[in-house]
């Protein structure tokens, strides 16, 4: 008999929804934005998800730390305690890297809490150019915020929920999920290093698609999709997430969900023909 193959020590990882509201007359209130994976990508290539990454050990330097504006390590412990070796606060940290890197959306602000505007000049220019500086690694997320004097501006994201890797695959990850609105003057862009496509869809319509089999996507999307869905306007998203808590956890191999969903009772659903 075969020895059993060891089970992964889960990575932590972070991810964000972005999301907005949708032009008058769309079929549904809001849009989230979504990326598809490079086919050649170990963990979930071709995969349809949201924007995100591993927690690196340097987002949990002090460094990094005290940039964080809106938050910090305690009240981050309040939320959600430290995880896979990482603290909490580290989780907000690198779901700004990872939606500056994989989006070329800047959630920073400065030392006083305003938050950078999009509309100075030359303002992509800066952005793309540290953008590229941390893909490359020219430089560090900590010396990047210093050398700016940029402050992760972490007081627009709410906690979603947390999802760990089943122990059957080789490579895990215990990741935390955010939602944010979309900065200011800003709008997420195809970053081609690790993605193919990157697009805002309704949430609805990206889990009819994921149940036609049309999307490919893990739990993390499918359940943050139909979650979604069931808004009928973006201010019932934040007034729903006040209060900090995390609102589906999926561990191992089960998903303590939020509630019943019923499709049929949500306003802006069109009947069917």
């Amino acid at each position: 008999m075969a020895e059993p193959k060891p089970v992964a020590e889960p990575k932590p990882a972070a991810s964000v929804l972005l999301v907005r509201e949708s032009a008058a007359g769309a079929p549904e209130p809001v849009e989230v934005y979504m990326i598809r994976r490079q086919k050649t990508m170990k963990f979930l290539g071709g995969f349809y998800a949201f924007p995100g990454g591993k927690v690196d050990e340097a987002d949990a330097s002090p460094a990094v730390m005290a940039r964080c504006f809106g938050l910090d390590a305690a009240g981050a412990e309040t939320i959600f305690p430290a995880s896979a070796g990482r603290p909490a606060l580290a989780y907000w940290a690198t779901a700004v890297r990872e939606l500056l890197e994989e989006t070329g959306v800047l959630y920073a602000c400065d030392r006083a809490g305003r938050p950078i505007d999009a509309s100075l000049p030359r303002f992509d220019e800066t952005v793309e150019r540290a953008r590229r500086a941390l893909v490359t690694k020219e430089t560090t997320f900590a010396a990047l915020l210093a050398a700016h004097d940029w402050h992760c501006d972490v007081r627009p994201m709410r906690y979603l929920s947390h999802f760990t890797t089943p122990k059957t695959s080789p490579i895990r990850f215990s990741a935390r999920f955010f939602l944010c609105p979309v900065p200011a003057g800003q709008t997420p862009r195809l970053i081609t290093e690790e993605t193919s496509e990157g697009f805002w869809i309704h949430p609805g319509e990206g889990y009819r698609r994921f149940c036609a089999d049309e999307m490919a996507m893990a739990e993390p999307a499918e359940y943050g999709l139909a979650y979604l869905a069931q808004f009928d306007a973006l201010a019932d998203i934040w007034a729903a997430h006040v209060d900090g808590a995390p609102k589906m956890n999926g561990i191992v191999d089960r998903i303590e969900f939020w509630g019943d969903f019923d499709w049929s009772k949500v306003s802006w659903r069109k009947p069917q023909r």
